[in-house]
């Protein structure tokens, strides 16, 4: 794959891909919960992006540290730990059943204990780990462009994650809901969220939006905006940012997620697919900046 161009995707062709890496990396993220304290809004259980895929980072254990990386290029997982050890396990022809069964053996033969709730979140009438034969798809092909396409979206959002200069989160993977996202905070305390997502504890969302925020992303689909897209959004969500004018043009508020959504196919056809992106989250955030009259002089970084 020319790693100049934009890669192009398809929801309908990688849907069942998609699914069953979704459960993978629910895996990585709920042993990533168990080993590490809780950090504000949930960032310490989010995956962050390599060269080849995804990693969990440094986790420690009783007896050593480890590491987990999902790598789509050689389409294996492998677990490296302080004192030397790497252990590998084939992606392909891989249950979720499989896959949970083969990383806790591992695991269990480093020495290191883990246990996690075995029950996806985030997802309706989900299958708990150990007994999901259902998602058993992966295709090489279409893990890869997935993972080009983040390495791509990771560089922009990085780049725009630079400018600003009051509390801001990483560049991070949720494997919740299965999104690359970043999101800026205005310092102020928000209203109480809501919640109410399938198969997440109230409490957890409104951890996660407790403060004012102005988060964006890139996913590559779901049942509701079935095509890979990035998306802007703010939380509370002022008066008039739904009919902002935004850039591109190609970009759109999407009534029923309560957000600006940009199609990556859009971005993907562009003569310059990076300007593009970056003109969608620098317009959507300072649409939901201004109306929400957040202190920009004193959150961004000005040259």
């Amino acid at each position: 794959m020319e790693n100049e161009k934009w890669p192009r995707l398809s929801y309908e062709e990688g849907k069942a891909t998609y699914e069953t890496i979704h459960l993978w990396t629910q895996i990585l993220g709920k042993i990533k919960l168990t080993s590490l304290p809780w950090i504000s809004h949930s960032w310490h259980v989010t995956l962050l992006i390599t060269p080849t895929g995804l990693t969990t980072g440094d986790l420690p254990s009783e007896k050593k540290d480890f590491q987990i990386n999902l790598d789509f290029l050689e389409n294996q997982l492998t677990i490296t730990t302080s004192q030397n050890e790497i252990r590998t396990i084939s992606l392909l022809d891989l249950s979720v059943a499989q896959f949970y069964e083969k990383l806790m053996n591992e695991l269990k033969k480093l020495g290191i204990a883990v246990v996690i709730n075995k029950v996806p979140n985030e997802l309706v009438d989900p299958i708990a780990f150990d007994k999901d034969q259902l998602h058993s798809t992966y295709v090489p092909k279409v893990a890869e462009a997935f993972q080009h396409a983040l390495l791509k979206s990771n560089k922009v959002f990085t780049e725009f994650r630079s400018r600003f200069i009051g509390k801001c989160s990483p560049v991070h993977f949720f494997w919740g809901s299965f999104d690359l996202a970043v999101s800026r905070f205005s310092g102020r305390k928000a209203p109480e969220h809501p919640g109410g997502f399938p198969n997440l504890p109230d409490r957890v969302a409104r951890e996660a939006y407790s403060h004012e925020v102005s988060s964006c992303g890139f996913w590559p689909g779901n049942e509701i905006v079935p095509f890979a897209a990035f998306y802007s959004y703010i939380y509370p969500e002022p008066d008039g940012f739904s009919s902002a004018s935004v850039k591109p043009e190609a970009a759109y508020y999407h009534k029923e997620m309560g957000e600006f959504i940009l199609p990556y196919a859009e971005a993907q056809r562009s003569e310059n697919p990076e300007k593009d992106l970056m003109d969608f989250l620098q317009s959507t955030y300072e649409a939901a900046a201004d109306l929400a009259k957040w202190d920009r002089k004193e959150l961004e970084r000005f040259e």
